[in-house]
């Protein structure tokens, strides 16, 4: 029954590609008048006219990446989406052949369905790793150096420079294409009872530690926030701004928002820190031994 299904499905893909390759192509004049219709008096017979005439680019370039191992009317339908999309987009006046416009849109569609698509994992996001990704074979068969074997350090810079990217992402690029996905059930050995996910240590914390850490946290910021009520106003905001935030701000800054001299911030920034410490040494003992201060 798969099998006669199976059969079906390629008799039917080959008469889309049949069909989509008997129609004629427009000319220029007939198709910018089909654009104009369609994007000024949303006619639909223009759009299925200017989109009928360019499916045959569509399934040539699906054609181009069914090496992915992906269903070629799968890609048909995905490159079918950006063609939508091109004519949705497409300005006649432009003097741009819609068939160079929407192959722009039909590339790109088909190619987020295969990085989508090719591995449950996702591979790539940036540009330059959708560019790493579908080039890498390419210039790796042009090198000579072979599509399973790990890539030489000369290889990966090539590859690198030629893609602008770091050779750190080509080597792992390279790793990901020779490898293919593995269920976390699949047995270890064909008759063995043990499974992959078996053998998988799980780096976090227990949960008897992420609670104690959890508590040592809120004690330690309690105990911090009591040292800080000892401070004047003005002594608290020059350590919050100076010690207290991820980007901490400059003497001079603080001076200028304070209306006083830089060093005299480096006064009352000292003298505070002495008033904190001796405030942590009185609920604490050992401020760094409780990671309080440096």
């Amino acid at each position: 029954m798969a099998q006669t299904e199976t059969s079906e499905s390629l008799r039917a893909d080959r008469r889309f590609v049949k069909s989509a390759m008997a129609v004629p192509l427009l000319e220029a004049e007939h198709e910018r008048d089909l654009a104009r219709r369609w994007r000024e008096q949303n006619d639909n017979d223009a759009l299925h006219e200017l989109t009928t005439a360019y499916m045959r680019l569509v399934v040539s370039m699906a054609g181009k990446f069914r090496n992915y191992g992906l269903p070629m009317a799968d890609l048909v339908q995905e490159g079918n989406i950006g063609l939508m999309q091109a004519a949705a987009r497409f300005e006649p006046d432009r003097e741009v052949r819609f068939s160079t416009y929407a192959s722009w849109w039909i590339r790109a569609s088909i190619q987020d369905y295969v990085l989508r698509n090719w591995s449950i994992v996702r591979t790539g996001t940036t540009a330059a790793q959708k560019s790493l990704f579908f080039n890498l074979r390419r210039l790796r068969a042009g090198l000579n150096d072979g599509g399973s074997q790990a890539l030489t350090p000369e290889s990966r810079a090539f590859i690198a420079k030629e893609l602008s990217v770091e050779e750190r992402e080509v080597e792992m690029m390279a790793s990901r294409l020779s490898a293919s996905d593995r269920s976390l059930n699949a047995p270890l050995v064909e008759a063995g009872e043990g499974e992959w996910q078996d053998f998988l240590v799980d780096e976090a914390p227990l949960p008897e530690a992420a609670v104690m850490h959890s508590r040592d946290d809120a004690t330690r910021h309690q105990w911090l926030e009591t040292a800080l009520a000892t401070l004047t106003a003005r002594e608290r905001n020059i350590i919050e701004q100076r010690r207290l935030i991820d980007e901490p701000q400059t003497l001079e800054f603080m001076g200028k928002a304070l209306g006083i001299s830089k060093e005299r911030v480096r006064q009352i920034e000292h003298h505070a820190l002495k008033k904190l410490k001796a405030a942590l040494e009185g609920a604490v003992g050992d401020p760094r031994a409780a990671g309080l201060i440096d």
